[in-house]
């Protein structure tokens, strides 16, 4: 949540509204601090205000849907006021989004430019040619206890399923003494530091660096540094020595998955095999045993056999997750998978109902491992009589305290983690 205020006058209020990962929120965050600079009291949920800018996603059907309804969201706010769109929903459908009250409609590239149109009355159209370098950008400084580095944004890996790359680009990755800089101004402004990228695992390929050396430059800091969804590939012992000599490492790893069949994952055009993806979490558990490692799997790809469900099953029991995203298979305009037959969507469903069973089994089970063992919790909100924040492995921590920051020996399960004293 952002303000701004002259004196006593409140000035003119916007919204910068995120559907999607950690990328666009840095991006919204980026955004938002222009918005300030302009004198404008800026918040990040639905609201009225005199201005809209919505950061849209494309990666599920789902996602597009939202985006799309985001416009009468905000129009349900407040019928006057104008609207800007952009990110990867636009990138991929830009004319869907020209409707009531929308001002401009940008694609990936220049989301820092869209505040060039707040002013505008007639609705246009720019959709921006996918930089081949990593666009420039200025500080982000969110006002919350938790903030993110985009580092790296676009994906060369080309997975049957997923429309991104066409999106976003190829891989381009930030000059690291630029992210070093970033890191350092934000730790003096922030609880916690989140790393983050469209496919951190190949930041540096194109700038002859690698992301070990940059986790290396960030020794010194105090803030807490936590790692953003990456490929499993990227692990290993360089890295994890690395990321294990930070001062305040968050142990916890969102490496996806996708599925627990070989022949899924080949067809998928994953880079691992599930014996490749089990070794490197059996090297990050010979750092930290409670590391928490969570994922992503779909569910009901074409070529997912009822034996290759069965597979996945198996391997996330044998994986033991912390947790994990289950995403029913959804066919993206364009991909590879979009021309497979797809299963009947009571198979589908089913499966979800399967895995989802067995998340909340791993889930229970990951948490009771953890009561009696301190916990660094950052609270961030509250719930009736309790402080509610994560710790360092992403557990979702109920303490009577008014500390923001506060080590927590948990007692008990209570709702979806664990409260303590």
């Amino acid at each position: 949540m952002y303000d701004a205020y002259w004196g006593d006058v409140v000035l003119k209020k916007a919204v910068v509204f995120n559907i999607g990962c950690k990328v666009n929120q840095y991006e919204c965050d980026v955004i938002c601090q222009e918005l300030i600079k302009r004198g404008y009291s800026v918040k990040n949920h639905l609201e009225f205000a005199d201005l809209y800018i919505i950061n849209t996603c494309a990666v599920t059907n789902e996602a597009e849907k939202k985006s799309r309804q985001a416009i009468a969201r905000c129009r349900k706010q407040n019928k006057s006021a104008k609207i800007i769109m952009c990110g990867c929903a636009c990138q991929k459908s830009a004319q869907d989004f020209i409707k009531d009250n929308v001002v401009f409609v940008s694609g990936v590239a220049g989301k820092n430019q869209v505040l060039k149109h707040i002013d505008d009355d007639m609705a246009s159209v720019n959709i921006a040619p996918i930089p081949r370098h990593f666009e420039d950008t200025t500080l982000a400084l969110p006002n919350r206890t938790r903030a993110y580095i985009k580092i790296q944004d676009g994906c060369n890996n080309f997975c049957s399923y997923c429309i991104i790359p066409y999106l976003r680009g190829r891989s381009r990755s930030r000059n690291i003494d630029d992210v070093v800089k970033e890191a350092m101004l934000l730790s003096h402004k922030t609880k916690e530091i989140v790393i983050t990228g469209i496919n951190l695992k190949q930041y540096g390929e194109d700038i002859g660096v690698t992301l070990t050396d940059l986790i290396l430059r960030l020794k010194e800091l105090d803030v807490r540094i936590r790692l953003g969804s990456f490929y499993v590939e990227a692990i290993n012992k360089p890295l994890l020595d690395a990321l294990f000599s930070l001062k305040n490492f968050c142990p916890h790893f969102h490496l996806s998955l996708q599925s627990g069949s070989d022949a899924v994952l080949k067809s998928m055009n994953r880079k691992y095999t599930t014996s490749q993806y089990l070794e490197k979490i059996e090297l990050i558990r010979k750092y930290d045993k409670n590391a928490s490692i969570t994922t992503d799997i779909i569910v009901g790809y074409p070529t997912e056999t009822e034996s290759c469900f069965d597979k996945t099953l198996d391997f996330v029991k044998k994986v033991a997750f912390s947790d994990i995203h289950i995403f029913p298979f959804s066919a993206r305009k364009g991909t590879k998978a979009e021309k497979l037959t797809k299963l009947p969507k009571e198979i589908i469903s089913l499966r979800k109902e399967k895995l989802t069973a067995e998340k909340l089994r791993a889930r229970k089970e990951y948490l009771q491992k953890n009561i009696g063992i301190i916990q660094n919790v950052l609270f961030e909100e509250k719930d009736g009589e309790y402080s509610v924040g994560y710790s360092e492995r992403y557990i979702r921590v109920y303490q009577k305290t008014d500390l923001e920051l506060n080590k927590v020996l948990p007692t008990a399960l209570y709702k979806d983690g664990l409260k303590g004293e």
